[in-house]
């Protein structure tokens, strides 16, 4: 699994639960994490394989994604689930989604110095093997560079208004779209339910956000 996907070991353990409860209802995972602080907070971002999820999507998931929890029970500690879209400027975190936004700017980071460097901002160009195509302007000159999908430690597409239209679209045709779903940040709603280990059988209310 992608780094990107799930960054920590926590995650991809958790990932390892939830990914085939969340993928049996036909969406797939985009991103998880396990953020710390007073109440721990497990985020998880999911999407439909044509993309178009929505509010309703994400409270489906928060429940199936709940139960499992409980019986699995790996976190300790009581934390609160949310569940959202990757939302409009969404990060990209499996390789097909550079092809699938070829022709988007992006932002692009890697865990290593490439060329002195470890930020890249551009044009994404689709794949090309295991790499991910991105052109830059180098010395006021367009110039296409490759760049190994596993150096990534962060990816993710930049709010322009050329992306919001095509989201739009995208979310109309499928749809998803209810004229709702998209704040002032872009962000579609996000489902919440808190966990409490020692009242487990209790149903949390969910919270939007």
């Amino acid at each position: 699994m992608s780094d990107l996907i799930a960054k920590t070991a926590i995650d991809r353990r958790l990932a390892a639960i939830v990914q085939p409860t969340i993928e049996s209802l036909g969406y797939e995972l985009v991103r998880i994490r396990l953020m710390g602080g007073k109440t721990r907070i497990l985020q998880i971002m999911a999407d439909r394989p044509e993309g178009g999820i929505n509010v309703d999507d994400c409270a489906k998931i928060s429940t199936a994604v709940s139960a499992v929890m409980d019986v699995e029970d790996p976190i300790e500690d009581n934390y609160t689930l949310e569940v959202s879209s990757p939302g409009i400027d969404r990060p990209l975190t499996r390789l097909k989604d550079f092809d699938m936004w070829n022709g988007y700017e992006a932002r692009l980071e890697t865990s290593e110095l490439i060329d002195g460097r470890r930020r890249f901002k551009g044009m994404l160009a689709g794949t090309e093997g295991d790499e991910v195509l991105i052109t830059i302007e180098e010395a006021g000159e367009d110039l296409t560079i490759g760049l190994k999908f596993d150096w990534l430690s962060d990816a993710k597409l930049i709010l322009t208004d050329e992306l919001i239209a095509e989201m739009l679209r995208q979310r109309k045709e499928s749809g998803a779209f209810d004229g709702a779903d998209i704040d002032e940040d872009g962000i579609d709603g996000i489902e919440t339910e808190d966990h409490d280990d020692d009242e487990a059988d209790e149903p949390a209310a969910p919270v939007k956000h």
